[in-house]
């Protein structure tokens, strides 16, 4: 791990980028733990400063300092997306590796899930069941739900690596020395396809983090659980932009895309490592 990491640092630019702007948004989640304000407090500081000194971000409508509002937001929405791309990398290995591995009637079973899991849309099953089970519609529900429509095409991708991976010698050494199906999966195959899983999930977190955002501000979440999309959404209730107060949604937004454009550009250097034309040509070995 360490050795794909020196490598990519040497080689990639990309990689490089992407590692900076994450970083950035991360270091901005870990300072909620000692933002001097409790996230769900209202009329702690003036309302409607520009950002200045005092206040970095300038402060809300609703007498909240920005800055540490926006903390608070982004390590929320943090943990929505990487909620949602472990429980979800948990549906896609387990089925993708067994579907490639068994073959056969199991193959086409658990294919068939997968392909209907594909067709179905996402965003209307995710209003629909918000609107049932509005009550009870915490965060970590909304993640499972997600995570439960969001691995069928991962889950496609893993399973064509399984494929491949069945008739080679070691697998078939392992079958004749006694290892049963799931010590092959975890210890033989999976090996194969972490590269592919680390590149997967972050665009699943970019997928899932830019669905939990579009829901939020458009009212489908939890509004009063901090998070970018709940910042644009009570900006919105309170006509920031037609009251000039531009900082309480170009922040949000603009530190959201970083993160976005971040998590893109590490997946894109990952899928470029996995390639091994593309990494031979950053190493310099292109041959002219």
């Amino acid at each position: 791990m360490f050795v794909v990491l020196r490598d990519l640092l040497r080689y990639n630019g990309e990689f490089l980028a992407g590692i900076l702007l994450t970083g950035i948004v991360v270091v901005m989640a870990l300072l909620s733990f000692f933002s001097p304000y409790p996230p769900m407090d209202q009329f702690v500081a003036p309302m409607d400063v520009p950002p200045s000194a005092a206040h970095w971000f300038g402060t809300t409508s609703r007498g909240q300092d920005l800055f540490w509002l926006l903390t608070y937001s982004i390590r929320n929405t943090l943990a929505f997306g990487l909620l949602v791309a472990i429980l979800s990398r948990i549906l896609s290995l387990s089925i993708g590796l067994l579907a490639g591995y068994r073959g056969g009637w199991v193959d086409r079973v658990l294919m068939s899930i997968n392909d209907t899991f594909i067709v179905i849309p996402l965003f209307p099953i995710l209003v629909l069941f918000y609107f049932v089970m509005r009550d009870n519609m915490s965060w970590v529900m909304l993640a499972v739900l997600t995570a439960s429509l969001g691995w069928s095409y991962d889950a496609r991708l893993i399973r064509s690596v399984a494929l491949s991976l069945r008739h080679r010698e070691f697998t078939q050494t392992a079958v004749f020395s006694g290892m049963r199906t799931h010590e092959i999966l975890s210890k033989e195959h999976l090996p194969f396809v972490l590269p592919i899983v680390f590149s997967t999930s972050l665009n699943n977190m970019n997928w899932s983090i830019g669905l939990e955002v579009t829901l939020a501000v458009l009212g489908f979440t939890d509004i009063n659980r901090p998070s970018v999309g709940g910042m644009i959404y009570w900006a919105n209730q309170h006509s920031a932009v037609v009251a000039g107060i531009w900082w309480w949604i170009a922040f949000p937004v603009g530190l959201v895309v970083m993160l976005f454009i971040g998590l893109y550009l590490l997946a894109v250097s990952m899928n470029e490592y996995i390639d091994p034309r593309s990494r031979l040509e950053r190493g310099g070995g292109r041959k002219e």
